[in-house]
């Protein structure tokens, strides 16, 4: 299996670095963004990744924005996007759903079921 491209997205940096070591354990290559605006800068000046995986409150831009802005780019119509976050209500899940993101993953995550998150949606 080739290694799958993730961009993560979240404004703490003990988060990121908590998904690079759990990801790149899983022999993925992982690109991150601290915040929405980030993220869409590195979307675009970098080739497409396999996989986001983004927060939802961040600064500046949150993730419901993020994946709007996302999907409203045909090349990444889809581009599966998880959000990942200390949020579970079914409102919040629902917003996402109807915003396009693929998938659920509340933090803290567990590091072997983010990676058969990472499998199911790649």
């Amino acid at each position: 299996m080739s290694a799958i491209s993730i961009l993560t997205v979240d404004d703490s940096p003990s988060m990121r670095a908590l998904l690079r070591h759990a990801l790149t354990g899983e022999g993925h290559m992982v690109s991150e963004a601290e915040d929405g605006v980030a993220a869409l800068d590195w979307l675009a000046a970098n080739d497409k990744p396999d996989l986001v995986i983004t927060d939802i409150n961040m600064p500046r831009m949150d993730g419901f924005c993020l994946i709007e802005a996302v999907r409203a780019q045909d090349c990444f119509r889809d581009m599966p996007m998880l959000v990942l976050s200390t949020e579970s209500s079914d409102d919040k899940k629902s917003r996402a759903r109807n915003a396009g993101a693929t998938g659920w993953i509340v933090k803290p995550f567990d590091p072997e079921k983010l990676a058969a998150a990472v499998r199911r949606v790649t």
